[in-house]
């Protein structure tokens, strides 16, 4: 198979032929049909995440369909459709995943960082962490539900009770929970790259309210904030932004350094939280509820050999909605 490999981190990918990876106890092999671009992704190909396993193949929001099943697997069988997310397994054993939270397990694998991901023709992946996908997507619009719709899920029910809502960075995640946050009946407020009149336009057209540079006050005070962009100097932006008892969630895996800031901006009961990865539980309620909004993704299609400039394109601001790479 051919793979784009990361070799060294702060170096472009490099496309190799691999040997077919074969299923273990408890995995599925995969022929993989598209695979969204993730910040994350940048993150782990520009070093900032710092423990890879190397060489890696990155990749972390896969769809492809079983060719083989290896030994103990019962729930999936050949020429189904699977999603593979960013939690690739975990421990089982540890104090958090004895309480239902996975998320947070002492001992994962994950997708695309630890384990081979799916900027590659075939991929592995543990059966008991792959998701059935909704058939009203294609292969291509379901790929960024994976990351971008999964952890801008766990987000959003971080503030469950913000009808005033604003999302910072309105890349992947943002233009996928404006629309879920929209159909609730929530009031979106979209903060871009400052001068990306496109991002602005884009948000408006997702039936965000008002949509500015992230350098601009909202006109009314917000009840919550996410921030997707990885910009630390935005959290005490959102905290002026939010009124008392407010919550600014940080659902990014990385984040420049938070500058100081004055304790009034914190007090009044405001609260900052970070989101990290994802459980199953989180895959299945919002896989069923995507459809029903129905979330529609807006992507940019790159064959595999070109993961290099979706990468480019996403780190410099180029892109609307998510990169999909297609074998």
């Amino acid at each position: 198979m051919r793979a784009m490999v990361l070799e060294r981190p702060g170096r472009p990918l490099a496309l190799r032929e691999r040997p077919d990876p074969e299923p273990g106890p408890g995995q599925v092999a995969l022929r993989v049909t598209a695979c969204g671009v993730c910040r994350t992704d940048l993150h782990v190909v520009d070093g900032d995440l710092t423990e890879p396993r190397l060489p890696l193949v990155p990749g972390h929001e896969v769809v492809g369909r079983v060719e083989r099943v290896g030994e103990g697997v019962t729930g999936f069988a050949p020429g189904d459709r699977v999603g593979v997310p960013w939690l690739g397994r975990t421990c089982g054993r540890c104090p958090y995943c004895r309480t239902g939270r996975e998320n947070l397990c002492d001992a994962p694998g994950f997708t695309g960082y630890t384990l081979d991901g799916g900027y590659a023709e075939r991929a592995v992946a543990d059966a008991a962490y792959c998701f059935p996908l909704p058939d009203a997507y294609t292969d291509v619009e379901a790929a960024p539900l994976l990351c971008a719709g999964l952890i801008g899920f766990r987000s959003y029910r971080m503030v469950p009770d913000a009808p005033r809502l604003g999302l910072y960075g309105f890349g992947a995640a943002a233009h996928i929970i404006c629309q879920v946050a929209v159909w609730e009946g929530r009031e979106v407020y979209a903060f871009t790259r400052p001068g990306d009149a496109a991002a602005r336009g884009f948000a408006r057209a997702l039936g965000a309210v008002w949509a500015e540079d992230s350098d601009r006050p909202p006109p009314k005070p917000l009840d919550a904030a996410i921030l997707f962009a990885p910009v630390g100097a935005l959290v005490p932006a959102a905290l002026a932004a939010v009124r008392k008892g407010g919550t600014v969630v940080c659902a990014g895996i990385h984040m420049s350094d938070i500058p100081t800031f004055p304790y009034r901006l914190l007090w009044g009961e405001r609260q900052v939280r970070s989101v990290a990865n994802l459980t199953r539980a989180d895959g299945e309620a919002f896989l069923a509820l995507a459809p029903r909004v129905p979330v529609r993704t807006e992507t940019t299609v790159y064959p595999l050999p070109q993961a290099n400039e979706a990468l480019a394109d996403l780190r410099d601001g180029r892109l609307t909605g998510a990169a999909v790479l297609v074998p």
